[in-house]
């Protein structure tokens, strides 16, 4: 939440040629209104079922730069579908580089609407227990954005060329 995953997702699509999308954007236009909007008027169940409903979708598909709402990843049924059909990046930032910008997210992200400095911190951090299930981790604190889509795209690389090396019977 707050971290990027937009911004950086939007360059890596681009530079890679794909097709990039945002979960909670994607929602958004459906419903016509905000995601804080569709928490408040439909509650955070409805948000959450569509949610997992796109995802699920997306993850079928081939090609595609994907960045889910900071809180999709909390669902099982979404962590399990992302980690086995597709290659999940998460993007590290750590709580003090997070604090910094909190001003800038808070009217958009309904999770922290009424949170006191300390819940957000809990809350922060019980996401990044969750979020340490991934294939690949980037840290974020003061890099640009085009160095954190640049390193993605050669850890994306290396690991295709990885994979091109190993077949059933072992190393070639």
């Amino acid at each position: 939440m707050g971290v990027g995953k937009t911004t950086v997702g939007q360059l890596v699509a681009q530079k890679l040629n794909r097709k990039f999308i945002d979960t909670d954007e994607e929602i958004e236009k459906e419903y016509g209104i905000a995601t804080s909007e569709i928490f408040k008027k439909f509650g955070e169940k409805v948000f959450r079922e569509k949610e997992m409903s796109l995802i699920i979708s997306l993850c079928k598909q081939k090609n595609l730069v994907v960045s889910l709402g900071g809180g999709a990843f909390l669902q099982e049924e979404i962590r399990n579908a992302c980690l086995a059909s597709c290659i999940v990046i998460f993007l590290d930032l750590t709580f003090e580089k997070w604090r910094e910008r909190i001003n800038l997210i808070i009217e958009s992200r309904p999770v922290l609407n009424g949170k006191s400095i300390e819940e957000m911190k809990e809350l922060f951090y019980k996401r990044q227990e969750i979020y340490s299930n991934h294939h690949i981790k980037i840290d974020t604190d003061n890099k640009e954005v085009e160095d954190i889509a640049d390193q993605i795209i050669k850890l994306l690389e290396n690991r295709r060329l990885q994979n091109l090396v190993h077949t059933e019977e072992g190393d070639i």
